[in-house]
């Protein structure tokens, strides 16, 4: 099983004393977003989980405690952009996290440790020529500390339009979003990083940029140091290459306050369920409730050597 720390919230940022709990008591409970009730029980023992992939804008914290990760294989994605608190309003300083990115290299190295520039969002002041000044400082930062950059481009869904509804982002036209992206090539080149592409239906490849797997079986299978077999994550979008894997993270949690974010409603909402965390609740806010109906779900390993149902 690959566990995702999470798509729709920051765990290492917000959640961690929760999730070494979790990691402690060996399960976690997490509620279906189409269907409140419906929850299912997910084993968290090293035996069943083949690699953790953790996503975060801010790994401070969790590099201190990844010794008591010492059971399990993991690679790390940190968000990286060059927006102000405008549009990432909860966001520590970019020296911070880059600071941070650096010294999670140092402890996991490097090929664990990937960077992520996305989405990207133009407007009138945020033009090209700004992003290609910011991508190469950050990349400039980041040479030697990290092998791969993954990017994408903002998408328009209705909530994120709603929030941003003052940022006048523009749309960019295939043409445009080629251009954009092979000046990115060109720096991230410059700095020994290879840029890949997340959910982008063009062909970026002349442009030395591959279409990204953010969950990617090859990374897994060299950190396992042995194949897996595994398949494309049917639950994403159709442009989305990567690996099926289980999310323990809740939907409007997230207290980064991103404009973009696909995984937060609105800031009440956002609001009143981290009043309602509990670090010692089976879920990552709230507790069980009286109509839930609770599943185990089934864990297989993915691993070529021991392909079996857990």
């Amino acid at each position: 099983m690959i566990l995702s720390v999470s798509r729709r919230t920051d765990i290492p940022a917000f959640y961690l004393e929760w999730f070494f709990n979790r990691i402690q008591e060996g399960y976690v409970l997490v509620r279906n977003p189409m269907n409140y009730h419906q929850v299912s029980k997910i084993d968290l023992s090293p035996d069943v989980i083949d690699c953790m992939v953790f996503w975060t804008k801010n790994p401070s914290r969790i590099i201190e405690k990844l010794a008591l990760l010492k059971d399990y294989r993991y690679y790390f994605q940190v968000s990286i952009n060059p927006y102000n608190q405008e549009i990432e309003r909860n966001v520590p300083k970019k020296a911070e996290v880059i600071k941070s990115f650096k010294k999670l290299s140092r402890t996991i190295g490097k090929h664990k440790s990937i960077w992520r520039y996305d989405p990207v969002i133009l407007t009138e002041r945020l033009d090209k020529e700004y992003h290609y000044k910011y991508f190469e400082y950050i990349a400039s930062q980041l040479s030697g500390y990290t092998e791969k950059c993954i990017f994408s481009f903002l998408e328009p869904y209705k909530k994120t339009q709603r929030n941003m509804n003052t940022i006048k982002y523009k749309s960019l036209e295939d043409f445009e979003k080629i251009g954009f992206a092979s000046g990115l090539s060109k720096i991230a080149s410059k700095y020994n990083i290879s840029l890949e592409a997340c959910s982008i239906d063009i062909d970026l490849s002349p442009y030395n940029i591959k279409r990204a797997k953010c969950i990617d079986y090859n990374l897994i299978s060299e950190i396992l140091g042995e194949d897996i077999i595994i398949k494309k994550d049917k639950n994403q979008r159709a442009l989305c290459g990567c690996s099926e894997s289980i999310d323990i993270g809740t939907y409007n949690t997230c207290n980064h306050g991103c404009l973009y974010c696909y995984a937060n409603f609105s800031d009440n909402i956002v609001n009143n369920n981290i009043e309602k965390h509990n670090p010692n609740s089976p879920f990552l806010y709230g507790d069980f409730e009286s109509e839930d109906k609770i599943k185990n779900r089934d864990m297989k390993t993915y691993r070529s050597s021991q392909i079996r149902f857990l």
